[in-house]
């Protein structure tokens, strides 16, 4: 906490000083946001939101949300296994990757429509106006799993205008992108857009197995939209889109090679040596993505003169279709181990928004979620399965002892881990839930205003979890297998989901709230002080590491439910629901050099609902309370009119308040700072605009800090004091706008090449070795774009 005092200390002096002195007013650009579902200017709006708008998105080569973190301090995304499997977290709050039963505690909206799943918003982005990202709890106009914070992404409507552009880029790796939009107009009341991308490049991990070079990028979608007055007070927009991924991702690099590295090499597999960041892997399976993602979404706007009647309809689908080698060698110990995810959704708002000039300003409206999840997961041992466990059980003094159990119990020699046996795994939900909201506004005088808002919220949730499994050796009792049983955690049989002990239903409720009072100190500068509370409904585990509690466990034994799974140990179905609540003072001032954001917070979550591989599986729990303390700041100064400078950063002081069991071998990480959460994470960019001839032209760079950090909990030591993450990337981008609407860039991102590790987890079946996921090298490329 005294780093982060003397950081802002520093910061409140910068400030002070940059504005001390008198200039000829910048032409400071008016953003408009939509963080409270009704429009106001970036700078007016008494909440904690961070907007990066269309022309940085292009001028900062922003080429996905992956890329926003570069611009966003308080936001960090990191992909891992697979193409979809993205997770996002806003003050080091975040979740929902590793197991489809957990939707994110960071809601992602696009155009007003909840995306309950990464996977259906990494896409490539579109067409941008804007992208806001909400900091803290967003429960009550957001009703929808957004207890830590919102991204919003907003696209423009069609311009009723004719015209459109053709882009295309190329750059190192193979990278090839291509962009077109065409738009037009009916007729007086009706317009309408056309678009479509398409995105392609090498991978840039290296498969010295002979495999295919991984983390490419194959991806395309179209996207069409409506824009109809039918008359002077009603506005109808419907949007259809469909994007399409074939990749083979995702690459893992070798932190710790453990003395399991031997038996490999001995049954053929290639060792790959400790080099996180030679972008080198070795599977004699190569990991694929197949998704789709497609939906529909009609809104509806009437004014009645005092009040706007505003309706939301959507329905969407994901499917994804994946696999990955599991055993991450080149020995074939596993076979193809494909995961196939189809989600369904529909979602319904409604919401009245007031119109008038009173004194009071309010909005209510209600919202219906409803989605289906079917999940199928297989993992089946491969050819060389059983003598690699041979050899690991050689290596304890035992050789021949699998052979020994065999006979023992009549089994036939090479009964344990056979080829093609393992766990077949089928899990489904449905989720469904219906929230009613409202937020008034009331200006007490012409400086002070009192906001109050309110969100009830009721989800209810129906499981299924089977399992078909002929996984012989981890279905014997372990008394009977002596030291052996250690080898029983991989793919233990597991006792499915409903039965006579334990139900497959949740049913949450809960009330969040907001109280604001927002004053403006003159005419631009504003000041506030807020409280909010956030909700998530309980998440369900829909992983073949589902197990019941200690309880049903013991329930389950006594009624002999568990002869098919005599090992089976205490785990958890589900984790409760998470709720939130953050205190925040804020200040929003207009300079005539620029401008100055920032907001003092302290932000708590009860539950936290915590997803960790411990080697075997993941576990899913709750976290007791994680806490955070800190301040996030946005500052943007014109030197002169043609150079815009800003520093942007987030400073955290997080604490897991209580978290008993989350650490390394069960170990209470109560009173420790959370791992993957860095304290000081800042964006520094300049923006150069000048004259070259008779065209317009820029020249950009942003630079990303952020503090080094453990990358993941539940680690031993020795492993967590090098599996640790330091950022700073520096991009560079230059461009021309030419008369004739020809616009030439060139661009670099992680121009210096700098490495660090965006997560990691212990290798699975192979003991004391350690895998992490590096981050993407250095991209480089030019862009042309023809308007018309």
């Amino acid at each position: 906490m005294n780093l982060i005092r003397a950081q802002k200390s520093c910061l409140a002096l910068a400030v002070a000083s940059i504005f001390a002195g008198g200039m000829a007013q910048a032409a400071i650009e008016e953003v408009i946001v939509t963080a409270n579902k009704r429009e106001q200017t970036l700078q007016d709006i008494p909440v904690s939101v961070t907007v990066t708008t269309g022309d940085t998105i292009s001028k900062a080569a922003i080429q996905d949300i992956i890329d926003l973190q570069s611009v966003v301090p308080t936001l960090r995304v990191s992909q891992l296994q697979s193409s979809t499997n993205t997770s996002f977290a806003i003050r080091g709050f975040g979740n929902g990757s590793n197991n489809e039963g957990i939707e994110p505690s960071v809601g992602v909206f696009i155009d007003g429509v909840y995306r309950s799943r990464a996977g259906s918003a990494i896409s490539d982005l579109p067409r941008l106006e804007r992208v806001e990202v909400l900091s803290g709890p967003q429960s009550i106009l957001f009703g929808k799993n957004a207890s830590a914070g919102v991204i919003s992404i907003v696209t423009p409507k069609p311009s009723g205008e004719t015209g459109g552009y053709i882009e295309a880029s190329i750059g190192n790796i193979g990278y090839k992108n291509t962009k077109a939009l065409f738009e037009s107009a009916i007729s007086e009341d009706l317009s309408f857009d056309i678009s479509g991308n398409m995105t392609q490049r090498d991978g840039y991990f290296t498969n010295i197995a002979g495999g295919a070079a991984m983390n490419e990028r194959e991806r395309w979608g179209v996207r069409g939209q409506v824009s109809w007055t039918p008359t002077d007070n009603t506005e109808v927009r419907i949007i259809a889109d469909y994007d399409e991924i074939d990749e083979v991702c995702c690459g893992v690099s070798n932190l710790i090679n453990g003395p399991t590295g031997g038996a490999i090499g001995l049954l053929g597999g290639e060792l790959v040596p400790d080099q996180p960041f030679a972008y080198r892997i070795a599977t004699d399976i190569d990991p694929f993505n197949e998704v789709e993602n497609g939906g529909i979404s009609a809104q509806i706007d009437v004014d009645y003169g005092s009040f706007v009647l505003t309706s939301i309809t959507s329905q969407r689908f994901s499917d994804t279709y994946e696999a990955l080698d599991i055993d991450f060698t080149s020995a074939p110990l596993t076979q193809t181990s494909p995961n196939d995810l189809n989600v369904d959704t529909f979602s319904q708002e409604i919401r009245l928004t007031s119109t008038g000039d009173g004194d009071l300003s309010w909005m209510v409206g209600a919202f219906y979620f409803d989605e289906e999840v079917k999940y199928d997961s297989e993992v089946l041992w491969g050819p060389q399965a059983r003598n690699y466990f041979d050899l690991l059980v050689a290596g304890l003094g035992a050789p021949g002892a699998l052979g020994a159990v065999e006979a023992g119990f009549g089994f036939p020699a090479g009964t344990f881990f056979a080829n093609g046996t393992g766990a077949q795994d089928s899990f489904t939900q449905d989720d469904k839930s219906t929230s009613l909201f409202g937020q008034f506004d009331l200006q007490l005088n012409e400086q002070l205003t009192l906001t109050a808002g309110f969100n009830y919220t009721e989800a209810k949730k129906e499981v299924t979890v089977s399992q078909v499994n002929n996984n012989v050796f981890a279905s014997l009792p372990a008394a009977f297998v002596g030291a052996l049983s250690a080898l029983q955690s991989s793919l233990p049989p597991v006792v499915n989901l409903p039965n006579a002990i334990e139900g497959n239903t949740s049913d949450d409720s809960d009330t969040t709230y907001t109280l604001r009072l927002a004053y403006d100190l003159t005419d631009s500068i504003n000041i506030y002080g807020s409280y909010a509370t956030g909700f998530k409904a309980s998440s369900w585990n829909l992983s073949r590491d589902s197990g019941p509690n200690a309880a049903d466990l013991a329930a389950l034994v006594a009624a002999g439910l568990t002869t098919n799974a005599p090992n089976l140990s205490a785990g958890s179905r589900f984790a409760s629901p998470e709720e939130s609540e953050v205190y925040e003072l804020g200040l929003k001032a207009v300079f005539e050099r620029g401008s100055f954001n920032m907001a003092l917070f302290d932000q708590t979550i009860k539950g936290f609902q915590s997803s960790i591989f411990n080697g075997t599986g993941f576990e899913l729990r709750n976290a007791g309370r994680q806490s955070t303390k800190g301040v996030e700041f946005d500052l943007v100064y014109y030197p002169v009119e043609s150079l815009r400078l800003g520093l942007a950063g987030t400073l955290l002081d997080p604490l897991y308040d209580e978290f008993v069991g989350g650490g390394f071998q069960g170990a209470d990480l109560s009173g420790t700072k959370p791992a993957g959460i860095h304290e000081v994470s800042l964006s520094l960019s300049a923006l150069y605009n000048f004259r070259l001839g008779n065209n317009d032209a820029y020249a950009r760079a942003d630079y990303q800090y952020a503090d080094e950090v453990t990358i993941v909990d539940n680690l031993p030591p020795a492993v967590a004091a090098i599996a640790t993450r330091e950022v700073g990337s520096l991009n560079l981008s230059a461009g021309m706008n030419t008369q004739s609407g020809l616009n030439l860039s060139i661009w670099a991102r992680n121009v210096t090449n700098d490495e660090y590790m965006t997560s990691g987890f212990p290798t699975p079946a192979q003991e004391g070795s350690f895998n992490i996921y590096p981050n993407q090298p250095r991209t480089f490329g030019i862009t042309a774009r023809k308007s018309f």
